[in-house]
């Protein structure tokens, strides 16, 4: 392999040699696209690890977070933004509630509602959680320029826009 090629290019000319009648450029994206994901998947792991989360807390948490103060929502708005099931949702808070990161509150503008919300631990850890992993993520893109990034992003967006 030579200093410009990675596996992906080792890979797409093996197939490329055995299979000479397909188009194998698909895999030039999707394949590492699939590769980055494992690598972005690793430094999130760890940037949660290190705020004490597991990856499904960072993803409530950060729900409460982007909503702004007080930092609560419905379990239905947390079901919607999380793509979750009722009963996985359940369970989860249950769990952060018992971890002491949010707190269950009654709905004042609906007594029979409920409302989820972050307590100060929950905010600490999540602050510190999107602070590291802000930080892994630039440190895998370090190899683009902002130009470069900008453009990856825009491409990216518009291949996504049919999934979301």
């Amino acid at each position: 392999m030579n200093a410009g090629n990675d596996e992906v290019d080792r890979i797409v000319d093996s197939w490329l040699r055995e299979r000479p009648d397909l188009d194998f450029s698909p895999l030039q994206v999707l394949s590492r696209v699939a590769r980055l994901a494992k690598h972005l998947d690793r430094a999130r792991r760890t940037a949660f690890e290190r705020s004490e989360l597991e990856s499904w807390e960072f993803d409530v948490l950060s729900a409460l977070r982007r909503a702004g103060t007080p930092y609560e929502l419905s379990p239905k708005a947390l079901l919607q933004q999380t793509l979750v099931s009722s009963g996985t949702m359940t369970n989860r808070i249950d769990r952060l509630v018992g971890r002491g990161l949010v707190e269950r509150r009654t709905d004042p503008n609906d007594g029979r509602g409920i409302l989820v919300t972050m307590t100060g631990q929950g905010l600490t850890r999540v602050d510190a959680a999107i602070t590291r992993l802000v930080d892994a993520e630039a440190e895998l893109l370090d190899v683009l320029s902002s130009t470069d990034q900008d453009r990856l992003a825009a491409l990216l967006r518009k291949l996504s826009l049919d999934f979301d």
